[in-house]
């Protein structure tokens, strides 16, 4: 089968430093995969770069086998869908008006709301318990709150390929657990794929089952879990001592 995002050859650089050398990815239907580097090795500029924010210097970037370049803007809106890392703060509104921007791109008519995207962002609303709150402004909630909202928004959205940056920012850890938990089962029920930038490699870990890992001077690491997250390979990448300990099915990383 075609790829949902596949990227050859990819060079991104900002001015003369060089993120990201000779990127290669496929990313599959019911794949997640884990975007993990040190801060300001690329991360967030390789989602923008996806969804056409920010040119490359060279390479190819294509989404269900078409160059983005040439996408239209109504197919890609309605294929793609990103969590952008500084969220969605400065959007009036209510909850409900918010959450329901995710059906724009597949809206039928412009006059009045059709009762299934209704039932969608409320299902949204309700996965992420967010029901109850669907009149609130969005500036009178806290920082956590408004990150459930901007993911029910994706939710909402229901694209083949979801690309979230940082998507567990203002979350506490049991809202990461479970609003992740709920993303993981959404790929597998619409076939779908996710690509996650995070600094926590635990969670990646956790809910991706590959790993692209970004290293110094545009080198990086890509494939299954368990043979890119290795003490060897975390250290290198975040220049200090990573150690790695297996407990009850889990293997977890940290700073030593």
């Amino acid at each position: 089968m075609m790829p949902c995002l596949e990227i050859k050859s990819l060079t991104l650089r900002i001015e003369d430093k060089i993120l990201i050398r000779d990127l290669n990815l496929a990313v599959n239907s019911n794949e997640r995969w884990g975007l993990l580097g040190r801060n300001g090795a690329g991360k967030t500029s390789l989602l923008h770069t996806i969804i056409g924010i920010k040119k490359y210097n060279s390479g190819s970037i294509q989404i269900d086998g078409k160059e983005v370049s040439s996408l239209a803007r109504s197919y890609a809106a309605a294929r793609v869908g990103i969590l952008f890392q500084e969220g969605i703060d400065i959007l009036p509104g209510t909850v409900f008006e918010t959450v329901m921007l995710g059906r724009h791109p597949h809206v039928q008519s412009i006059l009045k709301d059709d009762p299934r995207d209704i039932e969608i962002a409320r299902g949204a609303l309700r996965d992420l318990n967010l029901d109850g709150l669907e009149e609130r402004q969005i500036d009178t909630l806290s920082g956590g709150e408004r990150q459930r909202v901007a993911l029910a928004m994706l939710i909402t959205q229901m694209p083949q390929l979801y690309l979230l940056d940082e998507p567990s920012n203002h979350l506490d850890v049991a809202n990461q657990v479970q609003l992740l938990g709920h993303l993981q089962r959404r790929v597998s029920q619409l076939s779908a794929s996710l690509l996650m930038a995070t600094h926590d490699i635990n969670l990646a870990a956790r809910f991706c089952d590959n790993i692209v890992l970004l290293m110094k001077n545009g080198e990086y690491l890509s494939g299954p879990n368990q043979d890119i997250l290795t003490e060897k390979n975390l250290s290198r990448a975040y220049d200090c001592p990573v150690r790695s300990i297996s407990a009850e099915g889990f293997t977890l990383h940290y700073p030593y």
